[in-house]
């Protein structure tokens, strides 16, 4: 993340004394009234943003939030920084354009699967493949909640709502293999109902550097109840979830008993405890991996046959677009010197109309 920090606003001369204090929850609590029905996922994900942004020492007025429409798309309102209440799907490419013009901000781009999947979709992957250092996170409840419970993109095949009775015909959109086939950097999964490792993914995501990718699984009372019910639950979630973890064998169930191997390239559930398998021949997570092949096998994995797979699927390195634009811009003005608008109008072809 390209924002100024504290740390180093400090030592430049004239800042604000009051811009050099820590930062806490409270400084990030919007006055305005929440206005999300009760019991919604996204109160657990505005508590742990408000958690996580004081912890990355960024000056408060470098924090913009970005947003669409939806139920999610609210949420520049409800956190107290700089924030954009964008049109339907294109908060990426806003999210880019303010990136670009001022690279110290720290800018957030928030969604869902009905505005980032649908109308968005372009925009999104666009601004993964571009790599733009933006942190994007998209609320994925299978569903439109703000306009009353049709189908969405990510909704499962034959799910029957207002506007697919005898069920939906489509193949969802599944985010993080998009993300993954758009070359993401940063690609995570999280859930809203567990704050601690929605609080710890998001905390990652903000400290990588180029696009951050966090899809996070929630519910919605009113349209979808039981959304993701086969992993949101705490009851069973060792044998429901694989929480990934970096350089680690892949294990779930009660003592991490089970583990994930492939068999011909398939992937399959083996018992370590009968002998079906040995520890050696469980697949390891790699998130610094060059080729996605593991991590698309792993998003692929989905109940009743197989665990949800939780956690960050990809981290690597590569230069950002922003990062990359402004080098040209600087490497162009070293070249040609300042730009001059006038003469760059007067320039070519020109013609006069009377």
């Amino acid at each position: 993340m390209n924002s100024t920090t504290m740390d180093e606003a400090q030592g430049t001369a004239g800042i604000a004394s009051d811009c050099l204090r820590v930062l806490t929850r409270k400084d990030f609590q919007s006055p305005q009234t929440v206005r999300w029905c009760p019991g919604c996922g996204d109160y657990s994900i505005l508590a742990q943003i408000q958690k996580v942004l004081p912890e990355l020492r960024v000056l408060h007025e470098n924090f913009v939030f970005v947003s669409g429409i939806g139920c999610s798309s609210r949420f520049p309102y409800y956190v107290n920084t700089y924030g954009f209440h964008g049109i339907h799907g294109r908060a990426p490419a806003i999210a880019t354009g303010v990136k670009c013009a001022n690279p110290e901000l720290s800018v957030w781009v928030i969604t869902g699967d009905g505005d980032g999947l649908s109308i968005g979709t372009n925009h999104l992957i666009h601004t993964i493949r571009r790599n733009v250092d933006l942190n994007i996170l998209l609320f994925n409840n299978r569903i439109y909640g703000l306009t009353k419970g049709q189908y969405s993109p990510t909704s499962e095949f034959g799910k029957k709502t207002k506007s697919s009775p005898m069920g939906t015909i489509e193949q969802p959109i599944r985010p993080i293999q998009m993300a993954l086939a758009a070359e993401g950097t940063f690609v995570a999964r999280t859930l809203a109902a567990d704050p601690t490792h929605l609080r710890e993914t998001l905390d990652a995501a903000a400290r990588h550097r180029g696009t951050s990718f966090v899809e996070i699984l929630q519910n919605c009372r009113v349209f979808n109840d039981n959304a993701f019910e086969n992993t949101k639950g705490r009851e069973g979630a060792e044998d429901d979830r694989i929480v990934l973890r970096h350089g680690e064998p892949i294990r779930f169930g009660v003592g991490g008993r089970k583990g994930i191997a492939t068999r011909n390239l398939n992937p399959q559930i083996v018992d370590l405890e009968t002998g079906e398998a040995s520890l050696g021949e469980l697949l390891v997570h790699d998130v610094k991996a060059n080729s996605p092949a593991l991590a698309a096998l792993l998003a692929a994995l989905e109940p009743p046959e197989f665990p949800t797979a939780l956690g960050i699927f990809r981290d690597i390195e590569r230069p950002s677009y922003d990062a990359l634009l402004l080098s040209q811009i600087a490497a162009s003005m070293t070249q040609r010197g300042q730009g001059d608008v006038r003469k760059l109008l007067n320039a070519g072809t020109t013609w006069e109309v009377e």
